[in-house]
Order: C-alpha cells, then sequence, then structure tokens
C-alpha cells in the first residue's frame, strides 16, 4: 500500500491528536509550524509531525484544517496560493467547527484553486474524533478511514457534515453553557446546593452530565465564543433562537476572563460530586 502524505494545519489539542494518530498508522504526516507557539511546537513534535514548506503541504495526497473557527477562512485563504501552483494537489477537507455558510466560503475559495474540497466535521475529545464528511468529493476521504481515523460519510451536500457538528455541539455546549450560567446564577443567590442537591434527585442523569462536563470546560471557553457565533449564524437570526448561542458566546468570552466564576464552578461541581 502507498504510503499516504497528510498535512495538517492546526496543532492544538485536537490537531495534533490527529496527527499523532496519523503518524502511528505510517501516514507522513506534515504541518507548518512557522509563526507557532513554542507549546504548539512541541506538540507537533510529540507527535511526530514534520514542518513542511506550504508548497509541499499544498501537494500532499489530504490537507486536513483543523484551526479555531474564527481563523478557518483565513486558513483557506492563506494556502490558495500554493494549492493554485501545486501541479498535484491535496483533497481539502475543512473539519472546523463553522457553519454551512462559512464552508461554503471556504469552499469558493478552495474551489478557486483547482483543488478537490471536502466538508468535515469532528465530534469527539482527541482522544476518540470522530469525522463526519460530505460533498461531492467526500468519498475519497475513506482513505483516511486506513490511516488510523474513524470516518462516516455523509450523503449530503458541502454543508452537511457542517451543519452536523454546529447541531451536536449546539446541544452539548448550548447545554454546558445552561448549566453554568444557572449554576452560577444560583450560586449568587444562595439557591446552588439545593439546586444541585434536587438535580440529582430527579434528574441523576442530567446532574452526573454537568458535573463530568462542566469542570472540563474553563480551559477552552475561550475557543468556544467563535463557536457559539457559528452556531447562532448557523441557525439564522431569523429565528429567535439564535439569541441563545449568542448569549452564550458572550458567557464563554466571559468565562474565559473571569476565574472567579469558573473557580466557583469546579469547586461547586467538584464538592456535590464528592
Amino acid at each position: 500500500m502507498t504510503r499516504l502524505t497528510i498535512a495538517l494545519i492546526g496543532t492544538g489539542s485536537m490537531g495534533s491528536a490527529v496527527g499523532r494518530m496519523l503518524a502511528a498508522s505510517g501516514a507522513r504526516v506534515l504541518t507548518t509550524l512557522e509563526g507557532r507557539s513554542a507549546a504548539s511546537v512541541a506538540r507537533a513534535r510529540e507527535a511526530r509531525m514534520e514542518d513542511a514548506s506550504l508548497a509541499d503541504i499544498a501537494a500532499s495526497d489530504f490537507l486536513l484544517s483543523i484551526v479555531p473557527p474564527a481563523v478557518a477562512v483565513d486558513t483557506a485563504e492563506r494556502l490558495a496560493p500554493a494549492l493554485t501552483q501545486a501541479a498535484r494537489k491535496a483533497v481539502y477537507i475543512d473539519c472546523n467547527a463553522v457553519s454551512p455558510h462559512t464552508v461554503a466560503k471556504i469552499a469558493e475559495t478552495v474551489d478557486a484553486t483547482g483543488a478537490a474540497f471536502v466538508d468535515g466535521g469532528i465530534i469527539g475529545a482527541p482522544s476518540s474524533p470522530k469525522f463526519y464528511v460530505s460533498g461531492p468529493h467526500a468519498a475519497r476521504a475513506r482513505a483516511l478511514a486506513d490511516a488510523g481515523l474513524a470516518l462516516a460519510v455523509l450523503d449530503g451536500p458541502v454543508g452537511a457534515a457542517s451543519a452536523l457538528k454546529m447541531s451536536y455541539a449546539g446541544i452539548t455546549k448550548g447545554l454546558t453553557a445552561l448549566g453554568s450560567a444557572m449554576s452560577l446564577a444560583a450560586l449568587r443567590n444562595g439557591a446552588g446546593h439545593a439546586l444541585l442537591d434536587e438535580l440529582k434527585q430527579s434528574q441523576p442523569a442530567l446532574a452526573a452530565w454537568l458535573g463530568a462536563n462542566v469542570p472540563r470546560m474553563p480551559p477552552k471557553a475561550y475557543r468556544w465564543v467563535a463557536e457559539m457565533e457559528e452556531i447562532a449564524a448557523f441557525i439564522g437570526k431569523e429565528y429567535a433562537e439564535h439569541r441563545m448561542y449568542e448569549g452564550a458566546a458572550g458567557l464563554y468570552a466571559r468565562l474565559a476572563d473571569d476565574r472567579d466564576a469558573t473557580d466557583a464552578l469546579c469547586r461547586f461541581f467538584g464538592e456535590r460530586a464528592a
């Protein structure tokens, strides 16, 4: 079997974990470390990812973009000149938490280079991610399953995989926002312990879910702001419920900077879980 060369843009916790999986399966994994932090460089090297030029990245078999949603469009635009110039072009898979509207912009940029574009969405933790892909070129991504990734091809257009990601994250991260907001409000008004005691009695599954997920949220809050904004855009301003996710974005933006609030949440759920 021919060894795949897979370029991966983004060496955060998810990107480096995916790179590690791909390298462990025998794939050659490329990335670009220009301008990256020392922590990102260390993660990439530990995952056996090779620092490469944009020209080499554009000529790989697959190019996976796994970056914060706020820079997903900029990433495609930055890679477009190299893709245009490449004689052999990578299949570009956008794996970011963006709305179908945003992914359509990215697809337009990639299509103009002559490269094949695949819409992707990742569901799950870095330790066990599942990739969903859609669009006319999605079947080409099946080779990534042989390279160690859990992958499902959706029978839908570009935008279907992103819609699934938006919907799933809107439920899970939206529920984390709701649980955090109401727990903080209850704590501020002297009803925190009574609230969680009641949840444990009448909604034990929900209490356990919040206890497991809310304390893991604070380090990720800053990254979830743009994702909530993308979910609000996905729903559409013509629907009142889009304001729920604008509110969630505001909450996560506040929690990203409010150590007292996040410490209170972690202590509260830790104490009540004991």
